[in-house]
């Protein structure tokens, strides 16, 4: 059992940096040039090309990120306390339930509402500025729950309690 958790918390780990960097470029790269590429003309490449291929990879590294770290908190035998935020579990606990809703956000939010801001679903100019809004506020919010998840992800391992 153990030689699976070693690989199941390095894949966790790797997933978990595809996923975090590719919400950073987006929030910190792509939208800003993005802004910019428009106002010269060359953001169909952007739009149409590297998009949507970074979209890919970071809601599959989102799921695999939380599947794993699901699966390492079972093979441990604390998933259920540390989703009832219980005793030595409650540290990685908030860590997961942040990493939750940041793959809800990731699934239910963003992507649905980046196929219609690429055209990849038909939409309204109307419903692809909404849906623009809507996946920039959810990945707006999943950049800075990144912070505190990340700290209880590390902090949890090293024994830091929240409730006893």
């Amino acid at each position: 059992m153990e030689i699976y958790l070693v690989f199941d918390r390095w894949l966790h780990v790797m997933a978990g940096i595809t996923w975090i960097g590719l919400l950073y470029y987006f929030n910190f790269v792509q939208v800003p040039g993005l802004g910019k590429a428009k106002a010269d003309g060359t953001a169909a490449g952007i739009t149409k090309h590297i998009a949507p291929r970074a979209l890919l990879w970071f809601r599959w590294a989102a799921l695999v990120t939380w599947l794993t770290g699901f699966s390492y908190l079972h093979g441990l035998g604390i998933a259920a306390d540390a989703f009832l935020l219980k005793g030595n579990a409650s540290i990685i606990g908030m860590g997961a339930w942040l990493g939750t809703i940041m793959l809800f956000n990731v699934w239910v939010l963003i992507w649905p509402n980046q196929k219609k801001v690429l055209g990849m679903v038909e939409a309204s100019d109307e419903e692809k500025a909404r849906s623009a809004r809507v996946a920039l506020l959810a990945s707006r919010t999943n950049t800075m729950l990144s912070i505190p998840m990340a700290f209880f992800m590390v902090a949890g391992p090293h024994g830091a309690v929240l409730f006893s």
